[in-house]
Formats: structure tokens, sequence, C-alpha cells
């Protein structure tokens, strides 16, 4: 067999094919504490008596309210100093939070551990920059939804390792094996990426006298294109969407299971990886279905089939029926994510990728953190299951905003050369 090929590919994909491994280790990673955060927190204590409701609202979301304040500013400055350093800060810094978050003896410690990883992360975000930033923007679709198979294929397999890791080592071993991933990750960027970066010096950063002034100049610009403001809405409803069951899955999984059942760790954990595993298959597919129908088409649609499998999880009995339903909520994620990144290319200039996509990660980190306390909320006031009805309602909310107000796909910019 002729493997000539191999060496005439276009070097966009060498980077992509690197940063998908990358991106595959470090979701693998942060994913392995998923599934017993909660137990973890109830676990640990509190020198406060904070709740472990309250606890889990706060982990998740302080950790995701400081990533909004910080990727906006870490995303202009990778389009000046280089997108490959800004996803190795990302990498390396996860990695030493992490080892030091499996040796916190109070929830307190590990909360402001969390907030200051929100300070110093955004993996996916940095990842998503330097690909966009390399990738032809008729190809953006395929190029991200790959990001995406390697991200959902890493949360799926996460909660599986994490479950059994607690189940049998304790809560501290998979922190460190969360660290570990990132640190190999950041490893395969330094040495697999070659980013020729040079800084464009835009028109509209010509009257900004100070850094400040510069960061808010190119924001400016970027949030004028059209269309990246409704983007942005979409971004912000699907991420409170699918983040509002995240504090109260483990405890939903918990309740369903027989009273003298064991290993509900590992059962919380197959729960996440269904829908993430389903979503593995599914982004590279809906990716380059809407390189070809349109990105806006696919988010309606999988908005829509969203409504569909979320509405029966308000009546589940068991979790098998849980794992089904979520399996198939998982195969629409992958549209929701991979749509409005792939929209977010197509509607800005290039040389903006770390702006945009530095807004971007602003816009979901503030998702995460408002969803899980309004997730908490509705499970303190109408029980868990009414965490999965209000997910559904802001799914039609999604659907309908996509409809209304997104530019059509003749609008998108896909005249960039291969």
């Amino acid at each position: 067999m002729r493997l000539s090929w191999l060496w005439t590919r276009p070097r966009w994909q060498y980077l992509l094919a690197v940063i998908f491994l990358a991106q595959l280790l470090t979701a693998i990673g942060f994913s392995t504490v998923f599934p017993f955060l909660p137990l973890y927190i109830e676990e640990l204590g509190s020198t406060t008596g904070m709740s472990v409701e309250v606890g889990a609202g706060l982990v998740i979301s302080l950790q995701a309210l400081t990533m909004a304040i910080a990727a906006p500013i870490w995303g202009a400055i990778a389009d000046r100093y280089g997108r490959k350093l800004m996803s190795m800060r990302a990498q390396f810094g996860g990695a030493i939070l992490l080892v030091l978050m499996g040796l916190v003896t109070s929830t307190e410690q590990l909360i402001l551990l969390r907030a200051i990883q929100g300070l110093v992360t955004g993996t996916v975000a940095a990842n998503n920059a330097l690909v966009a930033s390399a990738v032809p923007r008729n190809r953006v679709g395929l190029a991200m939804g790959t990001l995406q198979v390697g991200l959902w294929a890493g949360i799926a397999i996460g909660p599986l390792m994490g479950g059994a890791l607690a189940d049998s080592f304790g809560f501290s071993v998979p922190f460190m094996i969360t660290a570990v991933m990132l640190f190999v990750g950041g490893l395969l960027i330094y040495f697999g990426v070659q980013e020729d970066f040079e800084p464009e010096k835009a028109k509209h950063d010509k009257e900004s006298t100070g850094i400040v002034s510069m960061f808010v100049s190119q924001w400016r610009h970027v949030l004028a294109a059209e269309g990246v403001v409704f983007v942005l809405m979409l971004r912000f409803l699907v991420g409170v969407a699918r983040n509002m069951i995240l504090p109260i899955a483990p405890l939903f999984v918990v309740a369903l299971l027989p009273p003298d059942a064991s290993g509900e760790n590992s059962a919380a954990g197959l729960v996440i990886a269904a829908s993430s595993a389903t979503a593995t298959f599914s982004g590279v597919y809906l990716g380059r279905l809407g390189d070809r129908v349109g990105h806006r088409l696919i988010l309606i649609a999988c908005s829509a089939a969203s409504v569909l499998f979320y509405i029966p999880q308000v009546f589940v009995s068991d979790v098998t029926q849980l794992l089904l339903l979520q399996g198939l909520s998982g195969f629409a994620a992958g549209g929701l994510i991979a749509a409005p990144a792939a929209l977010l290319a197509n509607y800005t200039d290039q040389g903006e990728e770390g702006a945009v996509f530095g807004i971007d990660n602003a816009i979901v980190a503030g998702a995460r953190s408002v969803a899980p306390l309004v997730g908490s909320a509705i499970a303190l006031g109408f029980g868990l299951r009414g965490t999965f009805g209000a997910t559904a309602f802001v799914f039609v909310l999604v659907m309908a905003a996509a409809m209304l107000l997104l530019p059509d796909d003749a609008k998108q910019k896909r005249n960039v050369p291969v």
C-alpha cells in the first residue's frame, strides 16, 4: 500500500490531528472528576457549615465565573502573541492546579482552587482559536466537529474512569490522573504544533494607546460583525441548558438506584458518559453536514431534538431509561456545540480567532457559572426532576431565537481559499 499521500496532506490537517489528540487527553482528564464532585464535597466537609448543594454549585459556578472574566483577555493576547502559547499556558497551568485539588482538606479550599483554575485555564477556547486560525473557512465545520469529537470522546471516557477510580482508590487519585492528562496534552501542543504566527495590526487598533483600550477596540470590532452577538446569545442559552443538570445528575442517579445498590460513582459516570459518547459520534458528521447545508439549520434541528429528548427525562423511573435519553440528548449536543463555533469563525475576519473565541469562552463560562446555581435552585424548589423540564424549556428558547434572529447562511463568509 502506497503511503506517499501522508506526506502530501495540507499542514492544517496535521495541526488538527495533533490538537485533536491534545483535546482528547485534556477532556479525559478534566471530566474524570465530574461524576463525584458533589460526593467529594460531602466527604471533605465544610469549615463554615456550607451545605453540599451550595458547595457543589459554587465549585462549578465560581470556576466558570472567573473564566468568563479572564477568557476575553487571554483571547486578545493570543491574537498578538500566539495561540500556541495560550494553549500551553492553559494546559500546564491547569495540571498544577489539579494536583493541588487532590490535596485539599475542605470544601472552601477546593472552591478557591477552582476559582483560580478559571483564571488560568480555558483549553477548549485556546485550541479552537489555534485551529480556526489555520483551517480554511470552507472546512471550518469539519474542523470544529473534529475537535468536538476529541472533546466529547474525552468527556465520555473520563467519567467512566473517574467513577471507577473513585470507587476503588478514593477521590484524590482521579485528580492526579487529570493533572497527568493535561500535562501530556501540553507536551503534544509544544512538540507537535508549528505556528507561523505573525500578529496582525488591525485598522481598529491604530487609535489604541493603552493595553485596555487595545483590548476594548478589538472586542468592539469583533462584536460588530453581523451575526456574532446573536450566536453568542445562543451559546449562552445552550450552555445554561446543558449545565443546569450538572450538579444534580449524580444525586438524581443515586435517587434512582435501589437503596442497597453499590457503585453509585460508576453509575453516575456512566450516565454522564452516555451523552458525551453519542456527541462524539455526531460531532464530525453534523459539522461536515453544516458545511454543506448551513450551520444555522443544524442548530435549529438539534435544538428541537433536545426538547424532545429532555422532556421524557422528567418521568424516568430507573437509570436505564435515563441512560438511553441522555445518549439521545448527546447526539443533538454534537451539533449544538460545533455549529455555533463554525458560525463564529465564518462571521469574523481572519486574524481575530483569539478574540472571538475568547469572548465565546467567556460567554460559555458565564453560562456555566449561572446554570448550576439555577439548576440547584430549581431542584430545591421543584425537585430533581424539575431541572430536566427547565432544560427542555431553555432549548425551546434556543430554537426560537435561532429561527428568528440568526442571519441566513448565505451571508456567511465562505469565500476564503483552501
